[in-house]
C-alpha cells in the first residue's frame, strides 16, 4: 500500500503534516527554505507585531527537568512591516504568519502589510503566557477574541488560525468565541505559565520570572486539550506541543489533529526531526493499513 502524507487543515493542503511551530527560527526566509526542504511540511513565523519589539534582557531561556525548556524572549521581533518586506520574494515556502496583537485594528494593520506577499496562513497568537496585554490576555476576553477573528476574516481571503493556550478562564470558551466568528482553523496549545528558582542565588532564572513551559512535560496536556477541541468541534485542529518522535505525532492526530506543529525538538534535533517523523508517521500508516492522514484522524474518540 502507498501511503499520503498530504493532509488538509480545512482548506489548506499540506503535502506533509509537519510545520515548524512559531518562535523557533522564524525570522529568516533563507532558513524557513532550509526547513522546508528538510521535510516541513510548512513553516510558522515568529509572532510579529505591529511594530517592532526589542524582547526581554537575558537570560530568556532555560533548560528544564524532563526534556523541556522554559523560555520568556519576551515577542522579540523586527514588526510586521518590516518582516512583510524580509519574505516578499518567497515563491515556493508554504508561510503561516504568526500575528501578535492587542486590539481589532492592530491585526488589521497588520494583515495589510502583507497583501503583496505569497502567505499560506494567517495564525492569531491567542497565547502568549508572559507578555503583558497580548497573547493570554487576548485570548481569556471571548468577546475580544470574536471581534479579532471577525476583523480579520474580513480583512483578508486568507484562511485564518486562532492559537490557544490555557489561560485563567475555560481555553474551550476561546474555542467556541474563535469558531462563532468564522475561524478556519484551531492550534493547540501555547506555552505553559511556569517559572523556576536558582536555589543558590534564590532568585528567578528568567529574567521576567515567569514564562512559557514547553516541550515533553507539556504534551499530555496538549493531547487533552486536542481531544477534548475535537470532541465539541468539527474544526480542523493542528497539534502543538512536546511533540519529538512519530508516535508523538501519531498521539495527536489520533486525538483529532489534521497536522502537527514542532517546537522544541528542533532546539535539540535541529531540522532533520522532520524528516524523521515523517518517515516514522509513513511507516506507521503502512503498518496499520491507513493511506491518508484523514483516515487517522480522531480514531481515539471512537472508544
Amino acid at each position: 500500500m502507498n501511503s499520503s502524507l498530504c493532509t488538509f487543515i480545512g482548506s489548506i493542503k499540506l503535502e506533509r503534516p509537519t510545520i515548524l511551530a512559531s518562535g523557533i527560527l522564524g525570522i529568516s526566509l533563507d532558513v524557513f527554505n532550509r526547513i522546508y526542504q528538510a521535510g516541513a511540511g510548512a513553516v510558522v513565523t515568529k509572532s510579529l507585531s505591529k511594530e517592532p519589539w526589542e524582547g526581554y534582557p537575558n537570560p530568556t531561556i532555560f533548560s528544564v527537568k524532563g526534556d523541556g525548556w522554559l523560555n520568556a524572549v519576551g515577542l522579540s521581533n523586527p514588526g510586521a512591516p518590516n518582516f512583510a518586506k524580509m519574505i516578499e520574494p518567497n515563491k515556493d515556502v508554504p508561510i503561516i504568519v504568526s500575528l501578535v496583537g492587542s486590539i481589532e485594528d492592530d491585526f488589521e494593520f497588520m494583515i495589510k502589510q502583507f497583501e503583496n506577499t505569497k502567505v499560506l496562513a494567517y495564525e492569531l497568537n491567542l497565547s502568549c503566557p508572559h507578555v503583558a496585554k497580548v497573547g493570554l490576555e487576548v485570548g481569556d476576553d471571548p468577546e475580544l477574541v470574536k471581534k479579532i477573528v471577525k476583523t480579520v476574516k474580513s480583512s483578508t481571503d486568507v484562511p485564518v488560525i486562532a492559537k490557544v493556550g490555557l489561560g485563567t478562564t475555560n481555553y474551550l470558551d476561546t474555542v467556541d468565541a474563535a469558531c462563532k466568528a468564522g475561524i478556519d482553523a484551531i492550534t493547540a496549545i501555547n506555552t505553559l505559565r511556569a517559572m523556576a528558582i536558582d536555589v543558590e542565588t534564590k532568585r528567578p532564572i528568567l529574567s521576567n520570572k515567569i514564562g512559557g513551559l514547553s516541550g515533553t512535560p507539556i504534551k499530555p496536556i496538549a493531547v487533552r486539550c486536542v481531544y477534548e477541541i475535537s470532541l465539541q468541534h468539527e474544526i480542523p485542529i493542528i497539534g502543538c506541543g512536546g511533540i519529538s518522535t512519530w508516535d508523538d505525532a501519531i498521539e495527536f492526530i489520533l486525538a483529532g489533529a489534521s497536522a502537527v506543529q514542532i517546537g522544541s525538538a528542533v532546539g535539540d534535533n535541529w531540522i532533520q526531526v522532520f524528516d524523521e517523523i515523517n518517515k516514522g508517521i509513513s511507516q506507521y500508516m503502512e503498518k496499520n493499513g491507513f493511506s491518508k492522514i484523514e483516515e487517522m484522524v480522531g480514531l481515539a474518540k471512537k472508544f
